[in-house]
């Protein structure tokens, strides 16, 4: 993933377009964990719920980028590594809960899962549009941009989960993209979590000269 991060200025924010921006795929990220979640809970799938949580995540970070633009680079590296432990913890609840799951294995419905999931892709690839001129940027922006686009890729593995919990009768493909899910999480979080510490040491070395 391209990022800019050896540049010497990067987009911090401040910007009226990307603040109107932030706050649609706000209101996309809240709605749709809503619906999946009931839906996860309907369904019985694992991969629906992980997928529903990672909404009300990015609802929530989001916020937090918003509060934050425009303030000192310290405290804008302090907010991602603050939204890079909670990917982590995410991605850790998800990867036990599948761990547990794999014990108590019963066949989700894949109607229920395919149709949401093609719901939140179509719901998580605006959320990408909006955000794409904005893809490139310090560690608070980027975060923004990492947490909608695991949000697309979760929403296909879901779709893909779908097909084989239908294909095979069996509540097996719903686990392991849970647990791909689960990983994908955690790769951002400690993406996320480097910009950041980077991001904060610069800031120590700038404040020593």
């Amino acid at each position: 993933m391209a990022g800019c991060c050896g540049h010497d200025a990067q987009f911090d924010g401040v910007s009226a377009d990307y603040k109107r921006r932030l706050w649609l795929v706000i209101a996309i990220n809240a709605g749709m964990f809503a619906v999946e979640i009931s839906a996860g809970q309907m369904a019985g799938s694992q991969a629906l719920k992980a997928d529903a949580l990672d909404f009300l995540g990015d609802a929530l970070t989001y916020g937090i980028s918003l509060a934050v633009i425009g303030a000192s680079l310290r405290t804008r590296s302090l907010a991602a590594m603050g939204k890079g432990i909670s990917l982590l913890l995410m991605g850790l609840w998800v990867f036990g809960s599948t761990v547990y799951s794999v014990f108590y294995i019963d066949v989700p419905q894949a109607q229920i899962m395919g149709s949401i999931g093609f719901m939140a892709l179509a719901a998580n690839l605006a959320s990408v549009m909006i955000l794409v001129r904005y893809k490139d940027g310090d560690a608070n922006v980027r975060s923004v941009w990492l947490c909608s686009r695991n949000d697309a890729i979760g929403n296909v593995a879901v779709m893909i989960a779908a097909l084989g919990v239908w294909g095979t009768a069996s509540g097996w493909p719903d686990l392991i993209v849970a647990g791909i899910m689960a990983g994908l999480f955690l790769s951002s979080a400690f993406q996320i979590l480097l910009q950041a510490f980077r991001e904060q040491s610069k800031e120590a070395l700038h404040a020593h000269q």
